[in-house]
């Protein structure tokens, strides 16, 4: 009777599993016959296209079209990107080109550059910022667009290019430079009295090392004296996940710096700060505007929620997800969402954004009583202060310190007038500064 039981249970399970088996196949069939029906409106709307369409149009363009429609449906970004498209990411994210080694604008329909790039071919052939480029290989560059003109002037390396250029005082002449290997330079650095600044543009494979170099500049030039560091990632589109966790471990010594999660929880990810601290322990001030997004995101959040740095200026743009690339063999690649990251105390940024600690608009600076106001001492018979002059002693190493870099070159002069007209940097640097003299005063 016992086995009676047990055979007919034993059955009944095997039946409920065979059950449900069946069932799964047949919901996985139906499925597919849903999906390949979809497939044939697919091909059934293609087709009407391809013969009735008002222009002459590819089977690439639409094929390659209905793809990044697909992929666009999904979120803001992801998206197909054909071989060309490619190429010009991979460059971006490398952080190196064959090129020239100028950086340009566009001004009255000629090419202007801003500066050459030390050490590049440009730099090397005499190109001078303010130079105006009117022809490349003797045709002009007058209706090309700015992107255009770039695109003539990288190339293979190795090879040449004729550039004509019209310099103030000077008749137009010609340069041959050849095309090399030049680095994108993603991290500058200067210093603001006492206090480091590092402005960050993007994250790309640079960075991390160019951040290091600055670093060791800004140490070695002010060694103890350091006050402070102001980090700037205003208008930082993001870039690199592992730049972003790289920048932000330089700072800290410890504690989570972001997680990321995807739909399967087996792959979500947490990084971890190391020891190593670039900046020693000194107040940090980060730079933030509604343009910086995704990788400058990650840094601002991880040092704000770790406690290592201030954020100032204004709420940042609110990307909080993460796009892998897939290259797709000779047809280029899809940038494909597969993740949202958190911040260090778990919060998601997306659609949100990183608020600052202290909300600083940016504004014009400009003075508003230029007019001389009396003044005690512009009183007849006012006492004398009896022989001091009530102002603290100034350090002639400060003072010795800021001549010499004031003595600097006319980019770096350049780059003093430009600080002293944003306001947003000027308050990040009276907030270091106001920190050194409360610290001073407490001993």
């Amino acid at each position: 009777m016992k086995k009676t039981i047990v055979s007919t249970a034993a059955s009944a399970i095997i039946l409920l599993f065979f059950g449900t088996a069946v069932a799964k196949a047949d919901e996985a069939k139906k499925k597919d016959q849903a999906t390949y029906r979809l497939l044939n409106l697919f091909g059934d709307v293609f087709e009407r296209v391809r013969a009735s369409y008002v222009k002459d149009i590819t089977d690439k363009k639409l094929i390659e079209s209905a793809i990044n429609g697909m992929l666009n449906s999904l979120d803001p970004h992801s998206n197909y990107l054909n071989k060309e498209s490619f190429k010009k990411m991979q460059v971006q994210t490398r952080g190196k080109f064959g090129g020239l080694g100028i950086e340009v604008t566009m001004e009255n329909g000629f090419v202007k550059v801003i500066s050459p790039i030390d050490g590049t071919p440009a730099f090397k052939s005499g190109v001078q910022a303010g130079d105006l480029i009117t022809h490349l290989d003797e045709k002009p560059v007058q209706g090309l667009s700015l992107s255009e003109a770039v695109k003539l002037m990288r190339g293979k390396i190795g090879t040449e290019i004729k550039l004509t250029i019209r310099r103030v005082s000077t008749q137009p002449f010609d340069v041959t430079i050849t095309r090399a290997v030049i680095p994108i330079r993603t991290v500058r650095s200067r210093i603001e009295g006492d206090i480091g600044y590092v402005r960050i543009s993007s994250f790309s494979q640079p960075t991390e090392g160019g951040l290091k170099k600055a670093m060791n500049k800004i140490n070695r030039e002010l060694k103890d004296r350091m006050k402070g560091l102001i980090i700037d990632l205003r208008n930082n589109p993001g870039g690199l996940l592992d730049q972003a966790v790289a920048v932000s471990n330089a700072f800290l010594e410890k504690g989570e710096i972001v997680s990321t999660r995807t739909r399967e929880k087996r792959d979500h990810q947490r990084f971890n700060a190391r020891k190593g601290d670039l900046a020693h322990g000194k107040p940090i001030i980060i730079l933030l505007n509604g343009g910086s997004a995704s990788a400058s995101e990650i840094v601002a959040g991880a040092l704000q929620d770790q406690k290592r740095a201030i954020i100032l200026g204004t709420k940042s743009f609110g990307k909080g997800s993460v796009q892998t690339i897939i290259p797709l063999g000779n047809n280029g690649a899809m940038r494909l969402t597969t993740a949202l990251y958190f911040t260090p105390s778990g919060r998601s940024i997306q659609k949100i954004g990183i608020e600052p600690d202290i909300v600083v608009e940016q504004a014009r600076i400009e003075a508003i009583d230029k007019n001389h106001r009396q003044r005690e001492a512009d009183l007849r018979g006012a006492l004398n202060n009896g022989g001091t002059s009530g102002q603290p002693k100034r350090q002639k190493s400060d003072k010795n310190q800021n001549s010499k870099r004031n003595q600097g070159s006319g980019e770096g002069q350049k780059e003093k007038e430009q600080s002293r007209q944003d306001f947003q940097l000027q308050r990040a640097l009276d907030l270091l500064r106001g920190f050194s003299i409360l610290k001073m005063n407490r001993g």
